[in-house]
């Protein structure tokens, strides 16, 4: 008898787990594809992107951040409000997925179902009021300027096209070896927004050699200061075209003698290689 009160108990407890515990429903979520802005002033230029993850929404909370594509489950069921929000690997880290803030939203409303799967091919574009400042190659003359004090002298940033090598028309190569071994290339002045504002370097790349980073701070009274630091890690292997966002908030903002700032790239050959390449394209210093 006392077995048969133990089994008793036993279908009573799981069939009340079942009950408290409802199926989830999944939410499966494809890549991101990144649509123009017929609103967009100006033209944002060529569409590249990296959004790697999305943050997740339910009526407004916060589900977590996953990397596309992805297949997560969820405990809500009835009619829901998703907001999937375009992530990136800010400054190329993957340790810090954060909401790409010039990229809209892709929200929709749903009646949810426990057990079922939705899927969703989630699409984004430039905020209208997005700002560009864009190097893309494609004019007879480049906003990228070399510095002859430090530079090599033979070491020049080539515009080449090449449907092979690059896929969006013209593209800027640098040629590195033991002799033509540093370039450094400045770009125009630009006055950014500051008290926190977010402004952003994004841009296409494809290296067998290290990229730096920096901007150079022309202050009241006539003086400069040099913000550098950041690196693009050479690939190894399968080489192949990537794109990568820097975080310019804390520069600009943390610089409150700054009135203007230029945007520089250097490549230094690296040790222990006797050349190496670099391409880039679709260069964009981009704030609101």
């Amino acid at each position: 008898m006392k077995y048969l009160y133990f089994f008793v108990l036993l279908s009573f407890g799981l069939s009340s787990c079942v009950k408290n515990n409802p199926l989830p429903v999944w939410l499966e979520i494809n890549t991101w594809t990144l649509n123009s802005n017929p609103n967009s002033n100006p033209s944002p230029g060529v569409l590249t992107h990296n959004f790697s993850d999305v943050w997740v929404y339910i009526d407004g909370k916060v589900i977590g951040v996953f990397e596309v594509p992805c297949k997560i489950p969820v405990l809500t069921s009835g009619t829901c409000k998703i907001t999937l929000y375009p992530a990136m690997k800010n400054n190329g880290l993957a340790s810090t997925k954060k909401i790409y803030p010039f990229a809209e939203p892709f929200e929709t409303t749903l009646q949810l179902t426990e057990g079922e799967t939705y899927s969703f091919d989630p699409t984004t574009r430039y905020f209208s009021n997005t700002k560009f400042t864009i190097e893309d190659f494609e004019s007879s003359s480049i906003s990228i300027v070399k510095d002859q004090t430090y530079s090599s002298p033979n070491l020049n940033l080539e515009v080449e096209s090449n449907s092979a090598v690059g896929p969006w028309g013209n593209y800027g190569h640098l040629s590195l070896n033991t002799t033509d071994s540093l370039w450094i290339g400045v770009m125009d002045q630009l006055t950014l927004p500051k008290s926190g504002a977010e402004v952003y370097l994004e841009f296409d790349y494809k290296n067998t050699n290290t990229i730096m980073t920096g901007m150079i701070e022309m202050q009241v009274g006539g003086g400069t200061a040099d913000h550098g630091g950041f690196t693009v890690s050479r690939q190894t292997s399968d080489v192949k075209w990537k794109k990568i966002y820097i975080d310019l908030k804390d520069v600009v903002s943390n610089t409150p003698n700054g009135y203007a700032y230029k945007q520089y790239l250097k490549v230094l050959l690296n040790t222990g290689l006797n050349s190496s390449e670099v391409f880039i394209d679709n260069i964009k210093v981009v704030h609101f």
